[in-house]
């Protein structure tokens, strides 16, 4: 199937703001005051604790959006250094799609002024709509693949692009071959946190015939044993970038908390490594 790929730039913006303190606050409502002087010690305790509770509060939202400014900054800085040695070598994600994996390619095209492509999104476009409502992978899986091989043989042909590559664009050692033209990195997300995302997106043809009682079991197995059968050609990546390490980094409670600037800022280190130690091989080959 030929195809032809436009270009058009991936802009993502991003807005962060204070607007979680005003619902934070609506937990914490003011105890009635006593009507007799028996309870009126009791009252002032309540009252005391409630202030506090709602303090606490505040301070925890306010210390959060100062904590995701700052990783704000430090990632357009990151992005500033990495830029001359890049050179505009393209950056290809591999992994299981989720939407940490789509929200951290978009920011670093948006930080590194790349474009960004969804290799899926541009296969399903070339086939065009079905009147059975399916999509070209349910209706051709073979023919999906070869679609997935072409796209990426036009991506890899050129620069400055930041390509989500799909589940399988690993199968295959044209595959492989072609994604090794950029920077490969792998961004492994836990595959309960993806499971959830599909059960609650029940437009993700993975699951879009999933109709038992318990569609989170059903997701995750389906997503283990495709993350099984992918997960030694998504280790053959440049890098790895495992949200559960960097959650346990940032020595965060819960996997949840790591945002995408948390992931993209980890992108770029390990792509400023590799492009480091790219430059010094270069350098060492040089005739003196």
């Amino acid at each position: 199937m030929a195809m032809e790929i436009t270009i058009r730039p991936g802009i993502q913006c991003i807005c962060r703001c204070n607007a979680a303190i005003p619902k934070l606050l609506s937990q914490f409502s003011l105890p009635s005051k006593p009507t007799s002087p028996s309870s009126f010690q009791q009252w002032r305790k309540q009252l005391s604790t409630t202030r506090s509770l709602a303090h606490e509060a505040t301070v925890a939202v306010n210390l959060a959006t100062e904590r995701n400014a700052d990783a704000s900054l430090v990632l357009k800085k990151k992005a500033t250094d990495i830029c001359a040695d890049l050179k505009g070598t393209s950056i290809f994600l591999l992994g299981m799609n989720s939407t940490m994996k789509t929200s951290v390619g978009k920011l670093i095209a948006d930080e590194l002024r790349y474009y960004y492509f969804d290799s899926d999104n541009l296969v399903e476009e070339a086939a065009g709509e079905d009147s059975s409502g399916k999509s070209f992978r349910e209706r051709d899986e073979d023919g999906f693949r070869k679609s997935e091989t072409e796209v990426l043989k036009q991506l890899s042909s050129l620069g400055r692009l930041v390509v989500n590559a799909g589940n399988g664009a690993v199968q295959g050692v044209t595959n492989l071959a072609l994604l090794r033209h950029g920077i490969s990195i792998w961004i492994d997300v836990p595959l309960d946190i993806i499971a959830k995302e599909f059960v609650r997106d029940d437009e993700q043809s993975l699951i879009s015939n999933i109709s038992t009682p318990e569609p989170f079991s059903e997701a995750l197995d389906q997503l283990t044993l495709l993350y099984e059968e992918n997960r030694s050609r998504y280790a053959t990546a440049d890098a790895t970038i495992s949200l559960q390490k960097v959650a346990t980094k940032l020595a965060y409670d819960e996997f949840e908390q790591v945002t995408a600037d948390d992931m993209a800022l980890e992108v770029l280190t390990q792509i400023e490594k590799l492009t480091r130690v790219k430059k010094l091989m270069e350098e060492a080959g040089r005739p003196f």
